[in-house]
C-alpha cells in the first residue's frame, strides 16, 4: 500500500463535478466515481474534509447577474451546497465510509451546525466531514469556504479537484500551444488574473501558506496519486529558499 504525503486533507468540488454527462443536477454514475476515489484515498488513513460548490443546481453570481438581489441569490446558492453535500454523503456511507455533513447556516433536521472542534473530533475519528453552506455569508465563493475551512482544521493541503488537468500559461481551449505548469507562486496567479480560484481564496491560501493542487478528478486515481505525493497537475505555492 502506498503511503500517503498528507495526514489530513480538504478536497474542493465544484458543483459542476457532479452533473458529469448531464446538463443539470447530480448524475447518479458520477456521484458514485466520487464516492469511490474518496474512499480510496480513505483506506489509507488520510483525514478527509470536502467542499463542494453548488453551480450544478444553482449559481448565485449568475442569478445577481439577471437581476436577483445578490444576497438572496447567494443564499440559493448555498442552499445548492447543501443539497450536493447531502447526495455526496449518501454515496459515501453507501461506499461504507462514516461521513458528517456540518453546514454554516443551521438545518438541524439535515445536518450537523459548523463547530471546528467537533469537525476535528470527527476527522480524529476517522470521519469524512463535509462543510456545506460555504461560509455562510454572501459575496463568498465556496473556493474561498474551501480555502477558509482547510486552515481552521489545519489541514496540510488544499487540493481542488476540477475538470482541467492543472493551470495554464493560456486558456487551453482557445491556445493550442498553451503549456501546463507544474507549479506556480500565489502572487503570479494573483498577477496574471488565472481563474483558478478566486482572488481572496488565493490570497488567504498565500498570507497561511497553505499549499494548493489543482488537477483532473477525471482520471481514475489521480485522487490517490496526488495524496501520495505524485506529480500530479499544479501546485501552488509561496517563493522556496532557495529562489
Amino acid at each position: 500500500m502506498p503511503t500517503p504525503k498528507y495526514k489530513r486533507i480538504l478536497v474542493k468540488l465544484s458543483g459542476e463535478a457532479l452533473m458529469g454527462d448531464q446538463r443539470f443536477g447530480i448524475g447518479p454514475e458520477m456521484i458514485s466515481y466520487l464516492g469511490e476515489e474518496i474512499r480510496s484515498v480513505y483506506d489509507l488513513g488520510v483525514q478527509i474534509a470536502l467542499v463542494v460548490g453548488g453551480g450544478n443546481i444553482f449559481r448565485g453570481v449568475a442569478a445577481s447577474s439577471y437581476g436577483m438581489d445578490r444576497t438572496s441569490a447567494d443564499h440559493i446558492g448555498m442552499l445548492a451546497t447543501v443539497i450536493n453535500s447531502l447526495a455526496l454523503q449518501d454515496a459515501l456511507e453507501k461506499k461504507g465510509v462514516q461521513t458528517r455533513v456540518q453546514t454554516a447556516i443551521e438545518m438541524a433536521a439535515l445536518a450537523e451546525p459548523y463547530i471546528l472542534r467537533r469537525a476535528i473530533r470527527h476527522l480524529e475519528k476517522g470521519r469524512v466531514v463535509i462543510f456545506a453552506a460555504g461560509t455562510g455569508n454572501p459575496y463568498f465563493t465556496t473556493d474561498t469556504a474551501a480555502a477558509l475551512r482547510a486552515q481552521e482544521i489545519h489541514a496540510d493541503v488544499l487540493m481542488k479537484a476540477t475538470k482541467v488537468d492543472g493551470i495554464y500559461d493560456a486558456d487551453p481551449v482557445v491556445h493550442v500551444g498553451a503549456k501546463k505548469m507544474e507549479s506556480i507562486e500565489y502572487l503570479e496567479v494573483l498577477k496574471r488574473k488565472l481563474k483558478v480560484m478566486d482572488s481572496t481564496a488565493i490570497s488567504l491560501a498565500m498570507d497561511n501558506q497553505l499549499p494548493v493542487i489543482v488537477f483532473s478528478f477525471l482520471v481514475k486515481g489521480n485522487l490517490r496519486r496526488a495524496v501520495c505525493g505524485e506529480n500530479i497537475g499544479t501546485c501552488v505555492r509561496g517563493v522556496s529558499k532557495g529562489d
